[in-house]
């Protein structure tokens, strides 16, 4: 007898439809699965069979043959074995003679026959709607991720023998409806604010400027000036996600295995910041079949490095081309797989080994020639990626010593930053996938970046003084023109490129 079942695996961060087809002949007994499966696939034929048992069936005395269709296709995990046990249950006639075409099923077995839950859910539940499929079985931690979806039904299965008795109309299981409500729940970054943070008034108005436009910063200064508790309550000042990148974004860590527990859909901008012995592949990405790296992880978010210049060259050089394209391509001998990596880059770093080069009062112990030994560890390339620099200086004892509260509140530089936001999305409503300044192309700088003659004219004598290259040149227009959608001022004015430039200007000071 020969059944058919629908199931789903992953390529990348995105799913596609696995058939598996049973063949059962009257044979002396038998079990094997073919289609490329791997390790985990191979073992799965003793958790199907005790699935089975303990779930109170029979499984069929017959030489079995599981095919995961595509055969030409690597599958791995654990996910294809609820519907790897229901095909063999409908050739062994269990099921009954309905048609399964409409459904696609995925979990993991115990040897209990309860279902476990398995990662990229939701990419899976994506790609059975997009397949026409119209109800989606998934282990019950799994359903509220995959219920996300619209225009599909899903249905919790916590047992076999639930899901058998569902499918043969005996007890029906009630499908699981998605909750606005929590996506609407922002809650990861509660208790973080600006106000928190002490002086460095230039400083926050950088990054409300890097936030209103997506723009990349780099803050130099000496050990506590506040460069790390500026960046972490950078997501507080953010624009909220939309439902689409919050989709986007969950299935990124749902791939990956981060996402909470607690959180089926991702509703805060992510913000990742991995240690600096941190390896090149697990910034990019990488494996034998490639999974999500630290700069995926931070797509829709921040990507914050502290200490830049301890990560190694290699680390640092694999970030140039994903910050240019905004995706990242990872080639290995299990495929060649492309993850978005949209993210804003922040980084912090002290402007020499001790700390305290330039600082007003303490002495640096560095030699010059180990002052440039540091800073040259990173590259022109990359800080011409920078569009912000801020010099964040020490603070003074009344600055330190002050109990009165920062009046520059996180959320006051939200609403700037909103504001800043939506000023320019009325200018980008007919363009595709443009949200923010910092991704305009050079074709779309001439045709959104109008200057005034004053603004020209600053603009052309820092380009000869700078000795800035074309890329420096569109990156200072980029910030401008986020600094006149803050002013809500179509024409880019002198101050606004005037404050552009001051931002760049750290490369000068440090990398003569």
């Amino acid at each position: 007898m020969l059944s058919k079942i629908f199931s789903a695996g992953l390529t990348g961060i995105d799913g596609y439809i696995v058939t598996v087809e049973c063949d059962a002949q009257d044979r002396l007994p038998e079990f094997e699965i073919v289609g490329l499966p791997d390790a985990a696939i191979k073992e799965s034929k003793e958790r199907i069979k005790a699935a089975a048992i303990n779930s109170g069936f029979m499984f069929p005395e017959a030489d079995i043959t599981l095919n995961l269709a595509p055969a030409d296709k690597k599958k791995e995990g654990s996910g294809y074995d609820l519907a790897m046990l229901l095909s063999v249950l409908k050739c062994a006639g269990i099921l009954g003679e309905d048609d399964f075409s409409d459904s696609c099923f995925l979990g993991e077995l115990s040897l209990s026959g309860d279902v476990r839950p398995v990662c990229g859910a939701l990419s899976m539940c994506l790609a059975a709607k997009e397949a026409g499929i119209e109800k989606f079985f998934v282990a019950a931690k799994n359903a509220e991720e995959a219920s996300a979806v619209s225009g599909i039904e899903v249905y919790p299965v916590d047992n076999v023998a639930q899901l058998v008795s569902h499918l043969c109309r005996r007890e029906k299981i009630t499908p699981v409806t998605f909750d606005e409500s929590k996506f609407k729940m922002r809650k990861k970054y509660i208790g973080l604010d600006f106000a928190d943070v002490k002086g460095q008034e230039r400083a926050k108005r950088a990054l409300e400027v890097a936030c209103a436009g997506g723009h990349n910063v780099l803050l130099i200064g000496p050990p506590g000036t506040g460069k790390s508790m500026l960046a972490k309550r950078i997501p507080t000042i953010l624009p909220d996600m939309t439902f689409e990148e919050a989709i986007e974004t969950t299935k990124i860590h749902s791939v990956a295995g981060t996402l909470p527990p607690d959180a089926p859909l991702m509703t805060d901008r992510p913000f990742r910041s991995p240690h600096h012995t941190m390896s090149s592949a697990g910034l990019a990405g990488g494996g034998r079949i490639p999974m999500p790296g630290e700069i995926s992880l931070a797509h829709n978010g921040v990507l914050f490095l502290d200490e830049l210049p301890e990560f190694s060259r290699d680390s640092m050089e694999v970030l140039r081309q994903p910050i240019e394209d905004n995706k990242v391509t990872i080639t290995r001998v299990g495929g060649k797989i492309t993850f978005p990596a949209d993210f804003m880059l922040v980084c912090a770093m002290n402007p020499c080994k001790c700390g305290y080069y330039g600082h007003p009062t303490k002495q640096c112990t560095c030699s010059q020639s180990d002052i440039k030994r540091y800073l040259a560890k990173i590259s022109g390339p990359l800080l011409d990626r920078i569009d912000i620099q801020i010099e964040m200086p020490s603070l003074s004892y009344d600055e330190v010593s002050d109990q009165t509260q920062s009046p520059v509140t996180s959320a006051m530089i939200a609403e700037k930053v909103n504001r800043g936001r939506n000023f320019a999305a009325k200018r980008y409503e007919n363009e595709d996938n443009l949200f923010c300044n910092a991704q305009l192309s050079s074709a779309q700088i001439r045709k959104y970046c109008t200057l005034d003659d004053a603004a020209k004219d600053l603009l052309k004598k820092a380009f000869d003084r700078l000795g800035l290259s074309a890329r420096g040149y569109d990156r200072i227009l980029r910030v401008a023109r986020t600094i006149a959608d803050l002013a809500e001022s179509e024409t880019i004015k002198a101050p606004h490129v005037a404050e552009a430039i001051q931002f760049r200007s750290l490369d000068r000071k440090y990398w003569q």
